[in-house]
């Protein structure tokens, strides 16, 4: 079981659930600055996404756990970040970048709770890299 402690999303809904998983991918960083991220290596991504709302759906629930879970494991899980189309090898702004996939993530999150009658926000995702590195992605404008 993971057991982190993650920087609070602030917003003014009633109800807030946390969906930790990881996922295991491939990237590289197609950039001559990049460094030794220029070459293909994988990571054991561990994420965490923070969805707030009002109002609970049919069932309960805010949102199934095991939707926001396989929304991104199904998609990223033991594939290679660069071969998806939510990422490019040519804009600097789509290059598989920590902080771009936990973007990625919450549109692909945001996309699906858009879709939903209670109108769920997703307003945080936290996602680790490695041990000691780390992005947390915050849409500018939440609905509150």
């Amino acid at each position: 079981m993971m057991q982190q402690i993650y920087p609070p999303a602030v917003h003014d809904f009633s109800y807030e659930i946390n969906k930790d998983f990881h996922f295991a991918a491939a990237h590289y960083i197609p950039h001559e600055d990049a460094g030794t991220c220029r070459q293909r290596h994988g990571h054991t991504y561990f994420t965490n996404i923070t969805v707030a709302g009002d109002e609970l759906d049919h069932t309960g629930f805010l949102v199934n756990f095991k939707v926001v879970k396989d929304l991104i494991h199904k998609r990223f899980d033991h594939q290679t970040l660069n071969d998806d189309e939510g990422f490019s090898d040519v804009d600097a702004e789509l290059f598989p970048t920590t902080e771009v996939a936990a973007r990625t993530i919450w549109e692909i999150v945001q996309g699906y709770l858009n879709t939903l009658p209670n109108k769920p926000a997703c307003v945080q995702v936290y996602l680790r890299e490695t041990p000691t590195s780390y992005c947390i992605y915050r849409p500018k404008e939440v609905r509150s």
